[in-house]
């Protein structure tokens, strides 16, 4: 993945994540809203002045936390959701609220499924039965302690809450090692898919290849170059020049008649990496057809033009075949300049007709079509 794609996954991450947190802790406010509900209903034991402390206390704990994912202190964590943090969190003060309830504590009991329900996407099987086991043991403290203390005030009422929670928590629990098995498996078949994606997009490129390429010479083909040409010259600024030359290999039926086939096969083929050393990058080089090849010098001046393909002309003749004499290989070479606004079909007619004059003149030879308008 690139760095740009990256950035913006991670962007979008941590838009999640605050939405999520958002979420969180306008469940607060609204657990805060029933606990006021109590306070005044007379079902809570403490003070007025202890609520406010609390409330204080749980509005400065969620701006802590608002903080740290608004600040995006929150990536420098293993799990960038703190999950697990604000389970636990939420589980301490869930606790204490419930320590001070008398006869609504049944009606809150449902805050902790509610807790763990938060974290049942985002922990892992053994961190949620953790969390479980947290919320069972708090509750269950809970009631012991104050039994101990003979405060309790219903201690029927408590053995059947604590059944209760834990038959729930139980399912809860296996409910979650389900979610959790049933994401591994789509994550699995998730990867997979990419995998088959990536396979599918190489056999593309491969297949797209096979149609631009020349199979014998490695060299773009005809079709494409002509679709590439064709849209340079729709790029094209004003004042900016492009070299076009069209390349015939001299007396290549004559290779063919006395060396065989094969000796013309090696030919096409020492030209194409002549070619390749000669040009510079951005140089686009094709096979045409047959023993004919055509030239693309992008931002290309007539003098730049002339001399690379006479580099070429004289490279291509001091060459040799490995194991095969082939004497006097030369080709001649017809030049054209494309301009803004030209066509294509009307610059290789030019350099064809200028291929045709350097054929006529004796072969072996660079000429150029503006030679021809300037005679």
């Amino acid at each position: 993945m690139s760095t740009v794609s990256q950035r913006v996954t991670d962007k979008l991450q941590q838009k999640l994540l605050i939405k999520r947190f958002l979420l969180a802790a306008g469940t607060y406010v609204l657990v805060l809203m029933l606990t006021w509900v109590a306070t005044l209903s007379d079902y809570f034991r403490a003070s007025i002045t202890t609520a406010l402390i609390s409330t204080a206390l749980v509005a400065i704990s969620q701006g802590l936390l608002a903080v740290v994912f608004f600040k995006g202190w929150n990536r420098r964590f293993g799990d960038p959701s703190l999950t697990e943090f604000q389970v636990l969190l939420a589980m301490v003060w869930q606790t204490w609220l419930m320590a001070n309830l008398d006869g609504a504590r049944g009606t809150f009991l449902v805050l902790y499924l509610l807790i763990l329900l938060f974290g049942l996407f985002h922990l892992g099987r053994r961190i949620f039965v953790r969390c479980a086991v947290l919320v069972f043991f708090s509750f269950a403290g809970l009631n012991l302690y104050e039994g101990y203390q003979m405060t309790l005030a219903d201690p029927g009422l408590a053995a059947i809450q604590m059944c209760v929670l834990f038959v729930v928590l139980v399912w809860l629990c296996l409910y979650a090692s389900y979610v959790q098995a049933s994401r591994q498996r789509m994550r699995q078949r998730r990867y997979a898919l990419q995998a088959h994606q990536e396979t599918l997009r190489g056999m593309m490129r491969q297949l797209e290849d096979l149609v631009a390429t020349d199979e014998l010479t490695g060299l773009y083909n005809r079709r494409h170059f002509l679709g590439l040409a064709g849209r340079e010259l729709l790029s094209m600024g004003g004042g900016s020049q492009h070299g076009l030359a069209l390349i015939d290999l001299d007396h290549f039926k004559r290779i063919n008649d006395v060396h065989g086939h094969a000796a013309g096969d090696q030919v096409l083929q020492m030209f194409a990496q002549v070619a390749g050393a000669c040009l510079r990058e951005g140089d686009v080089l094709a096979r045409y057809g047959g023993e004919e090849f055509v030239l693309l010098l992008p931002e290309a001046t007539t003098e730049r033009l002339e001399l690379c393909c006479e580099r070429l002309r004289l490279a291509f003749a001091t060459a040799e075949l490995e194991g095969l004499e082939v004497p006097g290989l030369s080709l001649s070479v017809g030049m054209t300049l494309l301009l803004e606004g030209d066509d294509l079909d009307d610059a290789l007619h030019r350099a064809d007709q200028a291929l045709y004059r350097a054929k006529r003149n004796g072969r072996n030879q660079c000429a150029a079509a503006w030679e021809a308008v300037d005679a």
